[in-house]
């Protein structure tokens, strides 16, 4: 029987939200993160890295710490839960 290859962990980005920096909201800055999780089996995040900036600090940062507090769906190597990194963007958008 063949096992599926890696899968990811995934974050519930409705149940996860970052607060919008108070300075960017007044400069109305925007911009789309782009980071990297390694998450553990337990659905922790043991290392984050920033792939691609939004263009702003301050919403990389909030983004990077918010994120980073989530609590992630496991991914899983050969069936069994397992360390995976993954890759989330993070849209800040003022509406």
């Amino acid at each position: 029987m063949a096992f599926a290859a890696d899968v990811p962990a995934v974050f519930d980005s409705k149940s996860c939200k970052a607060d919008y920096p108070k300075a960017s909201l007044m400069n109305e800055e925007q911009g789309v993160v782009s980071m990297a999780f390694l998450v553990s089996a337990e659905g922790k995040v043991l290392e984050a890295k920033l792939d691609k900036t939004s263009g702003f600090k301050s919403l990389d940062k909030a983004a990077m710490s918010a994120i980073s507090a989530c609590k992630f769906k496991p991914g899983s190597k050969d069936g069994r839960p397992d360390s995976t990194w993954t890759k989330v963007e993070y849209n800040w958008t003022l509406s």
